[in-house]
């Protein structure tokens, strides 16, 4: 049997990159999944994708900084699959890359109001069917960046620090009812972010070769994992990709 067979997941930001990539995991090892993103026709093609290979999936368009449209993005994955087991929230956007004193202030809080907000937006959403079930599996996909500053990253640096607060406050809250929750950082993939990134020239990220970067099936393979009972001691941690004995536990050592 597979591993996340009979589990719905909803994976945020899945147009795309990590977010794609994950869907596509999720749903090999046997989890039905309902990807969004903004972009909801990028979303369906990665869908219809996941369809052609055996998996069940369906996409609908969201924006995560919009509560009310998460809550009828969960309603809906209810009304397809059954309630969400599993939440990968992975929506998020660098922008702007500028320096403090020149970054542009409806910008800077629109980065939050996805990175952050929408996070919390996504969780609030999905936590009290979990926690009315008896559990659930959140996996909040975090950065480096949230425990170091960057130059010219100081909104996604901030909301990356928010967001592994609230993974704490989740651990906190909602732990002992059964609520699996991790900060997990997958390092610098291969993604359109990281396009934006080496187009800007800011701070030492910009400088990494393509060459050099995670591929997504990295932190795809990693996010499966965790959605397993084999990750139970590592629930409610803040953790990288980069962590060796990690790499080792599921296989990429």
């Amino acid at each position: 049997m597979a591993a996340l067979s009979g589990k719905v997941a909803i994976v945020t930001g899945a147009s795309r990159g990590i977010g794609a990539a994950a869907a596509e995991a999720l749903a090999a090892s046997g989890a039905a999944v309902m990807l969004t993103a903004r972009d909801g026709k990028l979303a369906a093609e990665v869908a219809d994708g996941i369809i052609a290979a055996g998996g069940n999936a369906a996409a609908l368009a969201c924006d995560v900084a919009d509560y009310a449209a998460f809550e009828g993005l969960v309603a809906a994955t209810t009304q397809r699959f059954g309630r969400p087991d599993i939440l990968i929230n992975n929506a998020g956007v660098i922008e702007p890359i500028a320096t403090i004193a020149q970054s542009d202030p409806a910008a800077w809080a629109k980065n939050i109001q996805i990175n952050l907000v929408g996070a919390f937006n996504a969780v609030r959403a999905v936590l009290p069917g979990m926690l009315a079930a008896g559990g659930g599996t959140i996996v909040n996909v975090s950065s480096g960046a949230a425990l170091r500053p960057l130059e010219g990253w100081s909104a996604y640096c901030a909301g990356k620090a928010g967001m592994a607060m609230l993974t704490q406050a989740i651990k906190l809250e909602a732990g002992a009812s059964g609520i699996r929750v991790f900060g997990f950082q997958p390092g610098t993939t291969d993604t359109d972010m990281q396009v934006l990134i080496r187009a800007s020239g800011m701070n030492m990220i910009s400088q990494i070769p393509r060459a050099n970067l995670t591929p997504v099936a990295h932190p795809a393979k990693a996010i499966v994992y965790l959605c397993t009972r084999d990750a139970d001691d590592l629930v409610g941690t803040e953790f990288s990709l980069r962590d060796e004995a990690f790499r080792k536990r599921i296989g990429l050592a």
